[in-house]
């Protein structure tokens, strides 16, 4: 008869499932299993069967014990902002057990953010850098093998655009926690990205799939007053652009009566309004203030929370530690009391530490708000020359910033459209939909 002999029972396995299937396949040849001096006839008797599977379900246990430890020990190093090992990515080495600068790859990097910047697709940012010979990192595994450095793709480049490491940060899940490693972009730059990544800012940031859509996020219904999306057809080797409600895209005639509107048309419509408007004395200076004003408005606050935090936070964790104290004394249903008061403290903790780095963050981007702001009331200033220069997704950008929103109302063959910071929203002009 064949033996299967073991020092312990974890030096077979650690899970209960593939035991479970070992022993199937251990019973199946008539194989016997010896564990250090103790024969097991798990074949032969109940309690031979149950003690296996207890000492593996200890041996599971174990196991898991294990990784819950490690995970938070790294959770923890990582709050601390320390490196918790891996691959360097490309702009640092490993030294130490630290990230440190490797300035010639850290051209690289800042190269490809003000790339961003400037183009705002991440797919031109990787035709750019392999235009100019650069390439991703090279790296060396431990057996000695290498991985050669290749060229980029929209994928290598949206990674680097999004890795809260290169202003300084270190990542653990959603939190993102300063770090001891030196910043390769500045907090500013890379927040700019970030929004223009995700689409977000306070209207001056421009996000599409299409950036001939210009109009796109801007457009209501008159009819059901629910947004108006981007739509294309082609017939042979044109294509149609035009946009449509959602209502009716959804449930039909029934919802909405309303048509595609011409892209095309209704875009040159909202424009030559525009035109209009910017030909008025100080009408660019008059949104400059209101932006500028705005984005006061939004620092002030920030810069109020960022003062009122850390004494919240200082709160909480004093009473955090009461209850701790407190525990110690306590038992049954005032012990369980008390831990679900100390969990929801410890939550609220965390959210507030969460929020504080957003709050940083937020207030590292507000310089380059300004000048956003200020960029949009250069280009109104001088709004005929400019657009006509303009690519598609700079003229969406300065839209965004301009427009609040536009009312296409086909019942009346009616467009309003609505200023974004001209005071109350106004209407510039109106104008027969086109067919």
């Amino acid at each position: 008869m064949d033996v299967v002999v073991v020092y312990k029972v974890d030096r077979l396995s650690r899970s209960l499932l593939d035991f479970a299937k070992v022993m199937e396949r251990f019973n199946a040849a008539g194989c016997l299993l010896r564990l250090g001096d103790a024969e097991l006839h798990h074949r032969r008797t109940p309690m031979g069967r149950l003690t296996l599977n207890m000492l593996m379900s200890f041996a599971e246990f174990e196991r898991e014990m294990i990784s819950e430890r490690t995970r938070d020990k790294v959770a923890a190093a990582r709050r601390k902002g320390k490196w918790t090992g891996g691959r360097a990515p490309l702009g640092y080495d490993v030294k130490d057990k630290r990230l440190v600068v490797n300035e010639y790859e850290a051209v690289v990097v800042r190269e490809a953010f003000e790339l961003y910047l400037q183009h705002q697709q991440a797919s031109v940012v990787s035709r750019l850098l392999n235009e100019t010979g650069r390439r991703t990192k090279r790296y060396e595994a431990q057996s000695g093998a290498t991985r050669a450095a290749r060229k980029w793709t929209t994928q290598d480049v949206l990674r680097l655009l999004r890795s809260p490491l290169y202003a300084g940060f270190v990542p653990y899940g959603d939190e993102t926690h300063p770090g001891e490693h030196p910043a390769i972009v500045d907090r500013s730059t890379f927040q700019r990205v970030q929004d223009m990544l995700e689409g977000r800012g306070p209207g001056l940031q421009y996000h599409g799939r299409n950036p001939d859509y210009v109009l796109r996020g801007l457009l209501r219904c008159g009819l059901c007053g629910e947004a108006m999306t981007p739509g294309s057809t082609r017939k042979g080797t044109r294509e149609y652009r035009y946009y449509r409600c959602v209502t009716r895209d959804k449930k039909g005639k029934e919802g909405c009566r309303a048509s595609p509107i011409p892209a095309a048309a209704l875009e040159d419509f909202v424009v030559a309004r525009l035109r209009e408007v910017s030909v008025g004395e100080g009408f660019a200076a008059q949104v400059h203030a209101r932006l500028t004003a705005r984005l006061e408005e939004k620092h002030k606050a920030l810069r109020a929370e960022r003062a009122q935090l850390p004494k919240d936070l200082a709160k909480r964790a004093g009473e955090s530690a009461k209850w701790v104290d407190s525990l110690s004394k306590l038992e049954g249903p005032a012990r369980r009391i008390v831990e679900e008061k100390l969990t929801a403290a410890e939550e609220e903790f965390a959210g507030m530490k969460k929020r504080l780095a957003e709050v940083e963050r937020a207030l590292d981007a507000m310089e380059g708000e300004k000048l956003e702001a200020a960029w949009v009331a250069r280009a109104l200033a001088d709004f005929d020359a400019v657009w006509d220069a303009l690519t598609a997704a700079n003229r969406g950008r300065l839209l965004q910033a301009l427009v609040g929103r536009v009312v296409v109302d086909e019942e009346t063959d009616r467009v309003d459209v609505h200023l974004a910071h001209a005071g109350e929203p106004a209407t510039p002009g109106r104008k027969e939909v086109a067919a």
